[in-house]
């Protein structure tokens, strides 16, 4: 339109760094992150990430390099999703229960020029590395997070293919005045998630900056996160960049609790130490949670939302988290979806139902949320949707800004997904009058990981 200008006073790429950015001037003394006796503000973090950017260039990373991690929820982990993407290169988060031979395959397949592992997983990386020092000419550069309780584990052997640099010697060598390198093209890569399992090929799945960014903000609103939010780490950071809520939390200035073994005990106790408001996981953190002793058990000081995904959770499962404090936020999602692409939002007029009644609604997976445009349940031949009438199955398929920009080195699959412009799930499912999807069945393979249902495709 005449009179329009797009310049850089009215259009900047939108990523999820500027949220690190914002907290570290908002909440600059407020709590970042915590892991046992460690803490860290916001200020603090933001200039660690800044240290760990300005590192990785100087060892040599350029804008879309791939840097992989294998770590549960420590610290470093939280860092690295600000870090490298401030570096210009592509976080690569590994999955900790993968053997080194799949470890190695991803390596290979990613072309991953670092590979960040936590002291626990030591001997998978090593392991990783040396079968690729069979057909690789050139290793990725190996960093030790060590446990800041304990000692770095020694090397295996005296021809260990680790090299000599751990997390806290390199953000030693990181300079604060770095200037951190900002996506000019907010559909650049800013992660690469793979879908993995024993009956299909893995998939690296592409995340772009504008796609992390917006799903961000839709987690926000879809469990309803208030400022300064704190957030129990019990979903895996490496599964979806932790369903985005690695970026979201600091988007709040919340306060990320880092937890690296579930358990009922030491869930029931971070909620009670640090006043927990959020937290997530796969129906098994449910029962986990449901099934704890009593010794393990707490008061919880307020309300708590969880969210989850996968599996519909029981009725059971519903009742009795309802009794002990939790606000249970159904959602749904692919690893191509950036995690959670749905979320079963409730209606008030639904509170004077039946509880059985309102059970089975609670899990539906609802609609699409404010981050994707449309999710449609279609026959996959036609692309003609499906009557809703809760009975008529076709294919749950999805449209939007948070869908994946395809998968890495592998243009036919990537063509495939998204045959007649929307991405096709593989889930079997149907539309109920009001609009709302249900799942009910799988056209492709379900993989079991940790208790939670992972797509593939």
């Amino acid at each position: 339109m005449e009179g329009s200008i797009k310049c850089s006073a009215n259009f900047v790429p939108l990523t999820p760094i500027t949220f690190l950015d914002r907290a570290a001037v908002i909440y600059p003394d407020s709590v970042s992150l915590v892991h046992g006796d460690v803490k860290y503000t916001w200020k603090q973090t933001r200039q660690r990430c800044v240290r760990l950017a300005s590192a990785l260039a100087q060892l040599g990373i350029a804008p879309r390099h791939v840097v992989a991690v294998l770590a549960p929820n420590v610290p470093a982990m939280y860092e690295l999703h600000f870090g490298v993407p401030m570096a210009g290169a592509v976080l690569c988060t590994l999955n900790i229960r993968h053997d080194s031979s799949m470890v190695s395959v991803l390596l290979k397949h990613s072309e991953a020029k670092f590979l960040f592992v936590d002291y626990e997983f030591l001997h998978i990386a090593e392991g990783a590395l040396k079968i690729l020092s069979n057909t690789s000419a050139k290793l990725p550069q190996l960093v030790l997070i060590p446990d800041h309780d304990r000692q770095v584990p020694s090397r295996s052997n005296s021809n260990s293919t680790s090299a000599n640099l751990d997390y806290d010697s390199l953000l030693a060598m990181g300079k604060l005045d770095f200037d951190i390198r900002r996506p000019e093209d907010e559909w650049e890569p800013i992660s690469l998630n793979y879908t993995s399992g024993t009956t299909s090929s893995p998939k690296g799945v592409i995340y772009s900056h504008r796609g992390a960014y917006l799903n961000s903000l839709a987690t926000i609103l879809l469990n309803e996160m208030a400022s300064m939010p704190v957030y129990l780490w019990t979903v895996p950071m490496f599964h979806c960049n932790g369903w985005c809520l690695t970026w979201a939390v600091a988007a709040q200035g919340g306060t990320n609790v880092c937890l690296r073994n579930v358990s009922a005990g030491g869930i029931f106790s971070n909620i009670a130490k640090y006043k927990v408001t959020h937290m997530g996981g796969a129906p098994t953190v449910l029962n986990m949670i449901i099934n704890a002793l009593a010794r393990n058990q707490r008061r919880l000081p307020g309300k708590v939302v969880i969210m989850t995904g996968a599996a519909p959770p029981p009725p059971h499962v519903l009742f009795k988290m309802d009794e002990l404090g939790f606000r249970v936020v159904h959602s749904y999602g692919l690893t191509e979806t950036y995690g959670p692409g749905t979320v079963c939002t409730w209606k008030p007029e639904w509170d004077s139902l039946p509880r059985d009644v309102q059970a089975k609604i609670k899990a539906r997976q609802g609609l699409n949320h404010l981050g994707i445009e449309e999710i449609d349940v279609k026959d996959p031949v036609t692309m003609k949707s499906m009557p809703p009438d809760a009975s008529s199955i076709g294919e749950v398929m999805f449209r939007g800004n948070t869908v994946m920009n395809g998968y890495l080195k592998n243009i036919k699959a990537t063509k495939d997904a998204f045959n007649g412009g929307w991405f096709r799930s593989g889930d079997l499912g149907v539309r109920h009058p009001d609009g709302y999807i249900e799942l009910k069945d799988r056209s492709k393979d379900i993989i079991i990981s940790g208790g939670g249902k992972y797509k593939l495709h």
